[in-house]
């Protein structure tokens, strides 16, 4: 179980972020047209799981954006953003940001993702919802870079997850 903060309140999510090294669990995830997506719909390719709350708070929205500037040159990596957001919201956020790169998964039919990775808060007003955390997988599936934001208002390290993918 890791301790994270909500402006400056600590809170705790269920457990650890996979290992670097390690396989990435597989998942079962929503997209913006209600079909379900598993890693193997991305095989052959880097993944960025960037993993937010919820894009309706500005921290979510900006690290969407600026993943999704990388993205745009860069078509041999899955970027994904990962939220508890219905798809019908996801897309409209996307639309409204001209978010084409970033590929928006929701939680909606079940949490299982945010507990495989550790990220499911289990506390605080965020409770059931997930940390801010950054995973980047090879084109395996085995993870190379992780970051678990230790403040949830705080922006991930952009440079660090876009060194990883490189």
């Amino acid at each position: 179980m890791a301790q994270i903060k909500l402006r400056g309140n600590p809170i705790k999510t269920n457990g650890d972020l996979p290992a670097v090294g390690s396989q990435a669990p597989d998942f079962r995830l929503v997209d913006a047209n209600l079909q379900e997506v598993t890693l193997a719909n991305f095989k052959g390719k880097k993944k960025l799981l960037n993993i937010v709350p919820s894009l309706d708070t500005p921290t979510c929205a900006l690290s969407t954006k600026k993943f999704n500037d990388f993205a745009k040159n860069n078509g041999n990596i899955a970027a994904l953003t990962i939220s508890a957001d219905l798809p019908f919201a996801q897309k409209r956020f996307c639309g409204a940001e001209n978010i084409e790169a970033v590929k928006t998964l929701s939680m909606m039919r079940s949490r299982n993702f945010a507990k495989d990775y550790g990220v499911l808060i289990e506390d605080g007003p965020l409770a059931g919802i997930t940390a801010r955390a950054v995973v980047v997988l090879d084109e395996n599936n085995k993870v190379v870079h992780k970051e678990l934001v230790p403040e949830i208002a705080q922006e991930p390290n952009y440079d660090a997850a876009i060194a990883a993918l490189k």
